[in-house]
C-alpha cells in the first residue's frame, strides 16, 4: 500500500494511535517497536478496542481483519506525517536548540494563537515518533504550525526537519547538552546548524 492510499484511511479519521492504553475508537494504530516491546503484538487488542485500521510490520499478524502490512511501521508513520505536511501550505517553524525550546514554542503559542489557528507541539513530543505524532494531529484549516525539535545525536535534527520541513526556524542557542551523543560543544554547534541547514 502506498502513503497515498494510507492518507485516504487518514482523511476518514485523522486520529492516530501508538498505544492501546490510550486508544480510542477509530484511530489508525501504528504497532512500533522498540528494544523492550512490540506493537505488533497489541494488534489484536487495538481491533477490539476499535481501531479503524492496524498498521503493522509483522507477517504474523497479517490474517487479522483491517491490518495493514508495511516493511516497517515507524517509517510509514513519518513517511505518512510528512505526506500530510506537504498538503499544508502554511508557516512552520521548527524550533531547535540546547534548551528553552518548550518554553520558546508556549510563548510564540500563546501569542500566535491569539490571531491565528495555531497548532504546536503538545508536551515534550520532539523525537522521531512525537514529531509525526504532532504533524498528523494538524488539521487541514490551521493557519501556523509550530513544531519542537529534539535531538541527541548529530544526524538527528536533520531527519527530523526531513520529517517535519519547517520554513522557518528557530535555534535558542547552544549549550552543553546531550554530550554523550554529540561528543562535544562542536558536535552540539553543529547538531543544532542541522535545523540552519534544512531552511
Amino acid at each position: 500500500m502506498t502513503i497515498k492510499e494510507l492518507y485516504k484511511f487518514y482523511l476518514q479519521t485523522s486520529s492516530i494511535s501508538i498505544d492501546t492504553r490510550t486508544l480510542k475508537k477509530r484511530d489508525i494504530f501504528f504497532a512500533l517497536k522498540g528494544p523492550n516491546f512490540d506493537g505488533n503484538k497489541y494488534a489484536e487488542k487495538a481491533l477490539e478496542l476499535g481501531a479503524f485500521k492496524v498498521i503493522i510490520d509483522n507477517k504474523e499478524y497479517s490474517s487479522l481483519p483491517n491490518t495493514i502490512l508495511v516493511d516497517d511501521s515507524l517509517k510509514a508513520l513519518q513517511d505518512l506525517s510528512t505526506y500530510h505536511r506537504e498538503q499544508l501550505n502554511i508557516p512552520f517553524i521548527g524550533i531547535g536548540g540546547s534548551n528553552g525550546k518548550t518554553t520558546t514554542k508556549e510563548l510564540m503559542h500563546a501569542v500566535l494563537s491569539s490571531t491565528h489557528k495555531t497548532i504546536a507541539t503538545k508536551g515534550n513530543l520532539n523525537n522521531h515518533i512525537g514529531v509525526p505524532l504532532t504533524l498528523l494531529s494538524i488539521p487541514l484549516d490551521t493557519e501556523i504550525a509550530i513544531i519542537e525539535l529534539g535531538a541527541n545525536y548529530i544526524g538527528d535534527n536533520a531527519e527530523l526537519c526531513e520529517i517535519a520541513i519547517p520554513n522557518y526556524g528557530i535555534i535558542t542557542n547552544n549549550g552543553k547538552d546531550h554530550l554523550e551523543g554529540f561528543g562535544s560543544e562542536e558536535g552540539v554547534i553543529n547538531a543544532n546548524n542541522e535545523v540552519f541547514e534544512s531552511l
